[in-house]
């Protein structure tokens, strides 16, 4: 009966370090697509020996050999420890190979996809082109940039006067120069790497952005450059955003329309009037680091004085008087002349030279009031 009872400890002892022989095993051997880290054992010209951990030496073939940078394999040296990568779990000649190429592939992986979830930028030399796009280095890996993607790429579809090839040549134009780079898709499977140049002057103008709205406050003095021009005023790049001066703060003379006083591309100081940083606009003006004609208007111009003027405006409430550049008066439509005449064009038109009395001076509010019915 004693006996029975040790035969059958002996048999639950056995199968306990069965299973732990088994886990610890399939811990120990490597499968193919593992990353170890191994001990290096031998080093030959035709091959490196390591220990990875394994139940068996792993090998470094030749091919695998020349497939990294010698100067790299010269500073290896017996007891240095390396990543590999397990490519062959049962080569007919070595058994075990791994490679270091792979290795340090794998850890670039790692890296592109970090820098997907990330959003980080990164700098690369664009060494190649084909139909579909550039080509650029990751580390030891190699990035599509797609040319939808790429910078100044012009669309044929779109522009009838493209000659054919053209979308290849401005391809092949851009071999050689560094870009700012976005990684937008990472796929080891498919070893599939797709960066972007777009992207990443999105981002970067992103991030200019929130920096600039965080920096700027009203009365800040920069240089930008103007972006675009509309009926309602000019707006300026000013590094990360851009900023609006409203036709009313382009100058102090009459603007009848702003491409006449500005252009795209012209380089322009700017003064930031107001920042919002809830809505991201700015507001910015240019006369304002003019000189203001409307102070020495205030002991220039007094009520009662007689002065000669050029109707620069009229309008059905009356006529605008420039007596200077940068200093135009209202004659209100009472003003203009006795009795009914209708519409002020029937008694005043622009460029007319006209004597006004000056009613009222309002420098600070940049208004004068002047009558052409009173004047002598």
């Amino acid at each position: 009966m004693q006996q029975g009872s040790n035969e059958a400890g002996t048999e639950e002892d056995f199968g306990v370090i069965w299973e732990e022989w088994n886990r610890d095993a399939a811990v120990r051997e490597p499968s193919r697509g593992d990353i170890r880290e191994g001990t290096v054992l031998i080093k030959t010209a035709n091959e490196i020996i390591m220990d990875v951990g394994a139940k068996r030496d792993a090998v470094v073939p030749r091919y695998e050999l020349e497939q990294v940078d010698p100067a790299r394999i010269a500073a290896i040296k017996v007891g240095d420890k390396i990543n590999v990568y397990v490519l062959r779990l049962d080569d007919p000649e070595n058994g075990l190979i791994v490679s270091i190429r792979r290795a340090r592939e794998y850890e670039d992986w790692l890296t592109a996809e970090a820098m997907l979830a990330s959003g980080e930028l990164f700098q690369s030399t664009i060494t190649g082109y084909n139909r579909g796009g550039l080509l650029c280095s990751f580390g030891r890996l190699q990035a599509f940039v797609p040319a939808s993607q790429a910078p100044r790429i012009p669309r044929t579809r779109s522009d009838a006067n493209a000659q054919p090839g053209s979308d290849e040549d401005a391809l092949a134009a851009l071999v050689g120069e560094e870009m700012t780079l976005r990684v937008i898709e990472v796929n080891r499977r498919r070893r599939r790497l797709i960066v972007s140049a777009r992207a990443a002057s999105q981002s970067s103008r992103g991030q200019q952005r929130d920096q600039l709205l965080a920096e700027l406050k009203p009365g800040d003095i920069r240089t930008g450059i103007v972006s675009s021009i509309r009926d309602f005023g000019v707006f300026v790049d000013l590094g990360g955003m851009d900023g609006l001066v409203h036709v009313s703060e382009l100058s102090w003379t009459r603007v009848d329309h702003p491409n006449t006083v500005a252009s795209v591309g012209q380089q322009v100081q700017v003064q930031v009037l107001h920042v919002d940083p809830d809505t991201q606009r700015i507001g910015l003006s240019i006369k304002r680091l003019q000189p203001d004609p409307w102070v020495a208007a205030v002991t220039k111009y007094q009520p009662g004085q007689l002065v000669r003027g050029k109707v620069a405006h009229v309008a059905k409430f009356g006529a605008f008087v420039e007596l200077e550049p940068g200093v135009e008066g209202l004659v209100h439509l009472s003003e203009l002349a006795d009795g009914d005449f209708g519409d002020p064009a029937n008694v005043v038109s622009p460029g007319q030279e006209v004597d006004v009395l000056i009613l009222s001076v309002e420098p600070d509010r940049h208004r004068l009031s002047l009558s052409l019915r009173q004047a002598p």
